[in-house]
């Protein structure tokens, strides 16, 4: 998802450019302007009650704010848009843990910077074209008086968190919309690419991993080939996994969790990461969502290499009778267990992906560059959403 918050003073322009970003972007549109009027124009109590403090130039208590927020978040959408919102400091962890509950974030601030005089200007003239009563100098000192003192502090939340961007607020619709754009491209560069990718035990992840990481400069990460380093090393985490590797089962969460933090801590240089054998269960999912949490990210995709029992147990057996076999491929018993395992964990996996519609199916048969190929179309589709 994009989310941003288009942030400025009262006059600065934020509903125009609020159009164009919508046109755009194809963003849930969240004005806390728009709503109450909405509140007011359908004689609401809420909206009876708003008026009066609008009136007089003052901010609605978040109680009522939350409210009206809260219903309009929809996590499935492609990002949103917040304008007016969130106004105070404390709104600010109120968007947070909104936007937490949708399993998403803020990607970036933009502040529409306008001289005061230019903003009295403004808002007078459009005082005499839309005959809106909170629009006269007295409420207009009022309302740029209670941003100075409450607002501002909302960009210095957002600028210890690296998400602040100020665009000079004169000029042509055109240009200023222009400068908000490439602030937009940058931040969405800046924001990692996470691919999970799902299939039974044989449908080709790790080939297929290796590949897409070296064409999407993504980290890889795949926890059955750490483990089994692990292992080698005999260090401790390779001696409490043996017994697991050795049968092909699912480790404990808190061997795997321990791999994952590791690796999704130590490497910030990366564009993203592509999972391997994690999650795969719906516990190991909710993990992975924390551990992405911390570094503000997300799984951008889930992505499942079909294939048939069948194809699997072929594939399996064959690389059990060469150098490259592991214990769990020499046995039909095994092979079975292992994809009897997968079937029975994974599939709650792949239903918490797909409720947050991010879960993708590729034909797992054919060649090695035939399937590349097919993921590859469908990581570049899914990035022109992302992007």
């Amino acid at each position: 998802m994009l989310n941003i918050a288009l942030f400025g003073p009262p006059g600065s322009g934020k509903g125009t450019q609020s159009k164009l970003l919508l046109e755009k972007y194809g963003l849930t549109y969240i004005s806390t302007g728009d709503i109450l009027r909405q509140e007011i124009a359908d004689a609401t109590p809420l909206g009876l009650n708003a008026k009066a403090v609008i009136d007089r130039g003052e901010l609605i208590e978040d109680e009522t704010i939350v409210q009206l927020i809260e219903k309009r978040i929809k996590p499935h959408s492609k990002g949103i848009l917040f304008d007016g919102f969130p106004r105070t400091g404390v709104q600010c962890y109120i968007l947070e843990g909104l936007l937490m509950k949708a399993n998403t974030s803020l990607n970036c601030m933009i502040f529409l910077d306008v001289p005061e005089d230019e903003l009295r200007r403004r808002m007078l003239e459009r005082a005499q074209i839309s005959g809106r009563s909170d629009d006269n100098i007295n409420v207009i000192n009022r309302r740029l008086e209670e941003y100075r003192e409450k607002t501002l502090p909302v960009m210095d939340f957002y600028a210890e968190r690296g998400k602040v961007h100020r665009i000079n607020g004169m000029g042509s619709v055109e240009e200023i919309f222009s400068k908000i754009t490439e602030v937009i491209t940058t931040s969405l560069k800046q924001h990692l690419f996470n691919i999970v990718l799902l299939g039974a035990p044989g449908c080709g992840k790790g080939t297929q991993g290796v590949r897409l990481a070296e064409k999407y400069n993504l980290r890889y990460i795949s926890t059955g080939k750490i483990l089994r380093r692990e292992e080698a090393a005999d260090t401790l985490i390779g001696q409490q996994a043996r017994n697991y590797l050795e049968k092909g089962s699912i480790v404990p969460d808190d061997l795997a969790i321990k791999i994952i933090e590791r690796e999704t801590l130590n490497h910030s240089e990366t564009n993203g990461f592509i999972f391997k054998g994690f999650p795969r269960t719906i516990v190991q999912a909710y993990i992975l969502d924390g551990f992405l949490m911390q570094k503000n990210t997300q799984v951008t995709a889930c992505i499942k290499l079909e294939t048939s029992p069948l194809e699997a147990i072929k594939r399996l057996a064959a690389r059990g009778a060469t150098d490259k076999g592991r214990n769990y491929d020499k046995s039909t018993e095994a092979i079975v267990f292992r994809l009897e395992e997968y079937y029975k964990r994974t599939s709650l996996v792949e239903e918490y992906y797909k409720n947050k519609e991010r879960f993708y199916t590729i034909d797992g048969t054919g060649n090695e560059d035939d399937i590349f190929e097919r993921l590859c179309a469908q990581i570049d589709e899914v990035m022109k959403s992302f992007r």
